[in-house]
């Protein structure tokens, strides 16, 4: 097994010289059993030894070099626990990159039954803070990349990596190349929002709508701008039309007009329309970016009694897009008063949801903010256009018509609970979504 190593080679030697410790980085792979069975510096843990998992080095099952450490269900249905290794000379308020990959067979529910935590410590070995759960993955054959990136809580001197198996009776695991190293701060991630809040009135076409939210744009959001929110069915709100008389193609007038507006503000616009693709209408929302390039779409997924009624089509996918600021998912009105539209987005990595809507709830717009752990905003005709952050607080909000809502926000910032944590982290890792619902 490799030891704890601090940047290889002559690095070593420069940072003696200087008087200053060498950057922390940690790398196990290659693991052999000391005479006690154990590695050397780990340790095996359960809250009780009746549901503990059986834990050994499999010289079998490997990524680079022989050795994994293995854990077993043991055909235990309470089974929890697995392997503990603690890292000292952590620093306060030094990020840090913890990287494991792990491989199994026989898991029922991934998400949950695989579990890795980094446990902060004090010098005296007592809690430092909530516990971190890396949850970012990235497939690699048989093999799976498990990533986070976290800064270590103030007071923190150590870090216990805790690598387990949760409640997976039938299932074996094998966790192998594990690290922890120091990076750099990544430091603010800032984009500047703009909802919008306008109701035409009293227009004839689809193109007057247009007109008069471009007059709006150009008026009221400011420059440097970089995501425009636009509401639902802009084309339709005030003309007395039906939507599917002002419904035309994906790239059509709209997006071409909205797409100058882009190039121009050299910024991202979301905006509803109404889709036409042969004989189905969609509500549809529109991604344009700086480039005033259409690159996405979003069609509503839960449509009212209203829209069915009108002959309207549902959508039957929650897309996530990566911009150049980050990723962002994009909901439409009616999606708000469901959970799982906004629950598929965030699973999907979306920081951010844009939501086009008529009018709506805000308490359930809040609640989607808050069960999620993404910043939200929504652009409307009726209750007020929101910029809410992952707690669910207003950041801006514009209730007259013909104004906008303009917030910076940070999508680096972490949102941690004193007592709770980083809830971001335990939505993913703990949300049961492995447990049937049935209608």
């Amino acid at each position: 097994m490799r030891a704890i190593t601090a940047r290889a080679g002559m690095g070593l030697v420069v940072f003696a010289a200087l008087g200053v410790a060498a950057p922390l980085r940690i790398s196990q792979s290659a693991f052999k059993p000391a005479p006690n069975g154990l590695p050397s510096g780990w340790t095996v843990w359960a809250a009780r030894s009746e549901i503990a998992p059986k834990t050994f080095v499999d010289s079998t099952c490997y990524r680079g070099e022989t050795g994994s450490l293995a854990i077993s269900g043991n055909s235990n249905a309470a089974e929890y626990g697995g392997w503990e290794y603690r890292a000292p000379r952590i620093s306060p308020g030094q990020w840090y990159r913890f990287a494991a990959y792990y491989r199994a067979e026989g898991l029922q529910d991934e998400a949950s039954q695989v579990v890795a935590r980094l446990d902060w410590r004090t010098a005296d070995d007592k809690v430092a803070g909530r516990p971190d759960y890396p949850y970012a993955i990235t497939r690699d054959g048989e093999w799976t990349r498990l990533t986070l990136d976290a800064p270590a809580p103030e007071k923190a001197a150590a870090v216990k990596i805790e690598l387990y198996l949760a409640n997976a009776p039938q299932a074996t695991l094998w966790w192998d190349d594990i690290s922890l190293e120091e990076i750099v701060d990544p430091g603010p991630r800032v984009i500047t929002v703009a909802a919008v809040k306008f109701h035409p009135q009293k227009t004839h076409s689809a193109s007057e709508n247009v007109s008069q939210f471009l007059e709006l744009i150009e008026r009221a959001v400011p420059a440097k701008t970089d995501v425009i929110l636009l509401p639902e069915g802009m084309t339709v709100a005030g003309t007395g039309k039906a939507d599917a008389e002002v419904a035309e193609p994906l790239a059509g007038p709209t997006a071409e007009r909205l797409g100058e507006v882009a190039r121009r503000k050299h910024a991202y616009i979301i905006a509803g329309i109404y889709e036409r693709e042969a004989p189905a209408v969609y509500n549809t929302a529109i991604l344009i970016d700086r480039a005033g390039r259409l690159v996405g779409k979003y069609r509503k997924v839960y449509l009212p009694r209203e829209e069915i009624e009108a002959g309207l089509t549902p959508g039957n996918d929650y897309p996530v897009f990566r911009t150049d600021f980050g990723k962002i998912g994009i909901m439409i009105c009616w999606d708000v008063e469901y959970a799982d539209p906004a629950r598929a987005l965030a699973l999907k990595g979306a920081e951010m949801i844009l939501m086009p809507i008529w009018d709506g709830n805000p308490t359930l717009t809040r609640a989607r903010a808050i069960e999620n752990h993404v910043f939200l905003t929504s652009s409307t005709y009726g209750d007020a256009s929101l910029i809410l952050d992952p707690n669910g607080e207003a950041l801006a909000a514009a209730s007259e018509n013909g104004t906008v809502a303009v917030a910076k926000i940070d999508l680096n910032r972490r949102y941690d609970d004193a007592w709770l944590g980083n809830m971001r982290e335990r939505f993913m890792k703990e949300l049961r979504l492995d447990v049937p619902v049935k209608r």
